[in-house]
């Protein structure tokens, strides 16, 4: 089976549903909480999933994911396929048919300069995207004509459906964008805030870290919608906070990522007022391991640098010890329950994908013992191992959020009855996701030993995923601290398999490989370790229609859609 039939289904050649309502704007406006505040509406520039999810009530990729995974167009006529002449029958391009009209929320035309352009825009080599895993194995991307977009690969693409994809990939309007491209990406801040897009709203306001204001895109593709004239989204506080703003106090229509404890979620929901949305995807609750020393002793540019093995971490045995004194089983019980299910993997979907060793789910304090007394790292007076007159000690961060607050705190005690001291550290989500070059608190930053989120892919398929961890892909100095590689980890034998992945079309032969990256990440090198496959909680208000829990795209993936139930 080729590997474009599996994830095209009935939905990729046909539009959405007809909107139910006949006129645009008419139900009022629609109030959206994220427990960590948007700092971008750019997702080249950010990671985090809050100002991916957000943006893209903006900007659109030319095609998408609905609900199930399948491939549905945005921008486009159709979804591009070999059977259909839209990919080369050496699997080396891949041809775009841009939808006619479509305009931007600045009545200006949407073309094919502006995919070449945004294309350009990522793959600046000092431009530090967020999302280049997304462009991995492109070549070039050339316009036809205005409506046409070739993509050509460096080599046979079986999974061509990754630049221009899902929410992480979206279009920038090139007259916009144009001054922003590599070192000044960053400094263009108001278009960053308010870009000109083709989604259902547009931008009226944008404080960072706080709120983002919204009215429906008067140029948006589809006459009847959005249902809402204007749109809300407030950010930050915290997960309770919100997700008791949807179901008890009805203030807002939407709480994203409401991470709680089943029996918190459980006493909100009877409040109600709300009502949670559910779904497991591809998002994995996991601990990564800095294989770099981020020593405040080291100058600024060079802390948390490949050139700086770290002093601790840089042993495998190490790692492994630390991963083999936790128990993920506990954990999810504390953290979870059916709403979460513990792994040892780092890619929980499609089936095929998952390896079948569950070795890590059984704690071994014992063992772990043994491994540190192996690698030379003996007790102390205080408790504490030591080798070579320094303590194995760690600083372990996350984001401030009550299920990692007792994930910290249960892992900590574990570490401690294996001789590891812990300090632990808490930041504010909206500043550890939020991507500024300039914070020492980012995820891409690393400065600590230790990190705690989830991620997650937002395909069927977990190539662009998988590419996250190639060399190419590790923060620095030089990318103004952006890309998704935070632990640093990077081997030759890992970049060489995921470009054979790229090229490899048959389904069993693709999860095959998928399995043994994934393990080259996790049990072998120990570099990430997963401990949770979670599903995604969120919750909507009992008068807020339409909403369909999306895992392989944008939560808000349909919004347009959204209506008042009166």
């Amino acid at each position: 089976m080729k590997f474009g039939t599996l994830l095209l289904g009935a939905a990729a050649a046909v539009a959405m549903a007809p909107a139910a309502h006949a006129e645009r704007g008419t139900d009022g406006q629609v109030n959206i909480i994220y427990s960590q505040a948007v700092s971008t509406m750019n997702a080249y520039l950010s990671s985090g999933t809050k100002d991916v999810e957000v943006g893209s009530l903006v900007l659109e990729p030319l095609a998408g994911f609905d609900e199930t995974g399948a491939l549905i167009p945005r921008l486009v006529t159709e979804i591009p396929t070999q059977e259909n002449g839209g990919i080369s029958g050496d699997m080396r391009t891949i041809t775009w048919k841009i939808a006619p009209d479509l305009k931007w929320s600045d009545g200006s035309a949407f073309t094919a300069q502006d995919v070449v352009f945004t294309a350009e825009y990522c793959m600046h080599p000092e431009g530090g995207c967020a999302q280049l895993s997304r462009f991995e194995g492109v070549g070039s991307v050339e316009a036809v004509d205005p409506q046409t977009v070739r993509v050509t690969f460096t080599g046979p693409k079986a999974n061509p459906y990754t630049a221009f994809v899902g929410a992480r990939s979206p279009v920038l309007q090139k007259a916009q964008f144009q001054d922003c491209l590599g070192p000044a990406a960053s400094g263009c801040t108001d278009r960053n805030a308010a870009p000109i897009g083709t989604g259902p709203f547009r931008v009226t306001e944008f404080r960072a870290g706080d709120v983002v204001h919204l009215d429906a895109n008067p140029e948006y593709r589809d006459s009847a919608r959005p249902a809402f004239a204007t749109a809300m989204v407030k950010g930050g506080g915290d997960a309770a906070g919100a997700a008791r703003a949807v179901m008890e106090t009805g203030e807002y229509d939407y709480a994203w990522n409401t991470q709680l404890s089943p029996e918190g979620l459980a006493q909100m929901e009877s409040g109600g007022k709300g009502q949670l949305v559910t779904e497991f995807g591809g998002l994995v609750e996991r601990i990564h391991f800095n294989l770099t020393d981020p020593s405040p002793s080291l100058p600024e540019g060079e802390r948390s640098s490949p050139q700086h093995p770290h002093p601790i971490l840089a042993d495998e045995k190490v790692r492994r010890a630390l991963s083999m004194a936790i128990d993920r089983t506990m954990l999810n019980e504390i953290g979870y329950g059916a709403a979460g299910r513990p792994t040892c993997h780092l890619v929980p979907a499609p089936e095929g994908a998952v390896p079948d060793s569950a070795e890590c789910l059984t704690q071994d304090i014992v063992g772990a013992r043994a491994l540190l007394d192996e690698a030379g790292w003996l007790v102390g007076g205080d408790g504490l191992r030591e080798k070579g007159g320094r303590k194995l000690h760690l600083l372990f961060q996350t984001s401030a959020n009550p299920v990692r607050h007792d994930f910290q705190a249960l892992i900590k005690q574990w570490w401690s009855e294996i001789g590891v001291g812990t300090e632990l550290k808490t930041i504010d989500g909206s500043v550890f996701f939020g991507g500024d070059a300039g914070s020492p608190d980012t995820v891409q930053r690393f400065h600590a030993d230790v990190q705690m989120y989830a991620g997650s892919f937002d395909r069927t398929d977990p190539e662009a995923y998988l590419a996250q961890w190639v060399c190419g892909n590790i923060p620095g100095d030089e990318t103004r601290w952006r890309g998704e590689n935070v632990s640093r980890f990077c081997s030759e034998e890992y970049d060489a398999l995921l470009a054979e992945l790229g090229r490899t079309a048959d389904t069993g032969q693709r999860n095959e490989i998928a399995r043994r990256l994934s393990a080259m990440l996790t049990t072998d090198s120990v570099a990430v370790v997963p401990l949770i496959d979670r599903a995604r909680v969120s919750a909507h208000s009992d008068t807020l229609g339409g909403v369909v829990m999306n895992v392989w795209d944008s939560e808000l993936w349909n919004a347009a859609e959204w209506y008042r139930i009166q």
